[in-house]
C-alpha cells in the first residue's frame, strides 16, 4: 500500500493553504526580506525535512526561499509531502515570513 494522494487531496487538506499543486509536486514562495532570514528559515525546514527523513527541493534567493516538495518514489504526491508542507508553514508562521502567492 503506497501513501500517495491526489493533487485535490493535498490542495484540499487542512494546513495546505500556502502551497500549489503543480504537476507531481506541490510549492511554495515564501516571502524573507532577507538573505539572513532567509538562511534561519532554510535551517528550521533542514531540521524538519531531516525528522521526517524525507527531503524537498529549497531554492534561497535574497528575499525569498522557494521550496517544492515531492515523493521521487511514487512519481507523485504522498501523506509526507503534505506533512511536511504543514511543518514548514507553521516554521514560516513561526518566523514571521509571509507566503508570496504570485506565480512561482
Amino acid at each position: 500500500m503506497t501513501d500517495g494522494i491526489t493533487a485535490a487531496e493535498f490542495a484540499a487538506a487542512e494546513g495546505t493553504g500556502d502551497w500549489r499543486v503543480q504537476g507531481d509536486s506541490a510549492a511554495a514562495r515564501f516571502t524573507t526580506g532577507s538573505f539572513a532570514t532567509g538562511l534561519r528559515f532554510i535551517t528550521r525546514i533542514g531540521a524538519l525535512a531531516e525528522a521526517a527523513n524525507h527531503h524537498p527541493d529549497v531554492d534561497l534567493r535574497y528575499g525569498t526561499v522557494t521550496v517544492r516538495t515531492s515523493s521521487h518514489d511514487i512519481n507523485g504526491l504522498s501523506r509526507r509531502d503534505l506533512l511536511l508542507a504543514r511543518e514548514i508553514s507553521a516554521a514560516a508562521r513561526e518566523l514571521s515570513i509571509e507566503v508570496d502567492r504570485g506565480d512561482l
